[in-house]
């Protein structure tokens, strides 16, 4: 494309916009709606993903050992829990340890203070590599000789996923319904400045003017609407993400549901905004001025 051709594309494609101020603002808004609605489920998918990944970290549970087993039954049994699939870290307690860290809650409680050590059991801590496959874990070790009971949380666990898939899932619908609503908007946007120079476009073509010519400033100016609506949507996107954050924390919320700090995330968000803006708006001009080059 040569230098002049670009000058043009881009003079016409702001004159078009103006000439069609209400049409064009109207893109322009449902743009901004559409990412902002598309972004605020995204960033939620990528917040419950996130502590979904922290409590993978962190999650365990507690395989209780037969009592009447030795050391070295207890060492063949820890290396029988780690070739099980999923499993990552494998720690054992003794009654004694167990006791021990039991009673750093409860250091004035006198009761706990004299409670001999046998009547706690020796005990696995297993650490959980997939939070999806957790139930199928605990089953698969207390399965095994010697484990004869376990404490585990997997409803909190499975929860997290469910929320977290329903989210993701979510997301994705409304982005694909949305973003077929937005390349709608700016395919009427586009058709009308194209109507309104149907007469102009068909004289261009009879003097030998390629598709590619009169298409561009369409094509330009569906760019710029999807732009201009990426860049107003970010920045409304970072007001009401900060302003949820603010609002959890203030109101305690921030304890159950921790979110991200937007500072580590706005780059990535501003890209996929500006991708995002600049495709639906090149994608429904392209596809509205199909019609008006079969001349």
């Amino acid at each position: 494309m040569r230098r002049f051709n670009l000058g043009y594309f881009i003079k016409e494609g702001f004159t078009s916009i103006f000439s069609h101020g209400l049409m064009s603002f109207a893109a322009v808004c449902m743009i901004v709606a559409c990412l902002i609605i598309m972004g605020s489920f995204s960033l939620l998918a990528v917040n419950v993903d996130g502590m979904l990944s922290q409590l993978e970290e962190e999650n365990e549970f507690l395989a209780f050992i037969d009592e009447d087993y030795t050391e070295s039954q207890i060492s063949a049994l820890m290396e029988q829990v780690r070739r099980l699939d999923n499993v990552g870290e494998v720690k054992y307690i003794t009654r004694a340890q167990a006791k021990a860290d039991y009673l750093k809650g409860h250091e004035t409680e006198g009761l706990y203070v004299n409670l001999p050590d046998e009547v706690l059991r020796d005990r696995l801590s297993i650490h959980v590599v997939d939070l999806e496959r957790f139930t199928e874990t605990v089953e698969a070790v207390y399965a095994l000789p010697g484990v004869v009971n376990y404490r585990a949380a997997g409803e909190v666990a499975e929860g997290f996923v469910a929320v977290r898939n329903a989210v993701t899932a979510l997301a994705w619908v409304l982005i694909g319904i949305l973003a077929a609503v937005s390349l709608f908007i700016i395919s009427n946007t586009t058709r009308l400045a194209a109507f309104a120079r149907r007469e102009e476009i068909a004289i261009m073509k009879m003097c030998g003017a390629t598709d590619g010519f009169v298409r561009w400033p369409f094509i330009v100016e569906g760019l710029i609407l999807g732009l201009m609506g990426a860049i107003v949507a970010f920045f409304l996107q970072w007001a009401v993400y900060t302003a949820v954050s603010g609002a959890l924390l203030k109101n305690g919320g921030s304890n159950l549901f921790t979110l991200m700090d937007f500072k580590l995330l706005w780059k990535r968000v501003l890209m996929i905004f500006l991708a995002s803006g600049a495709a639906i708006g090149a994608l429904g001009s392209g596809f509205a001025i199909r019609k008006f080059l079969q001349v």
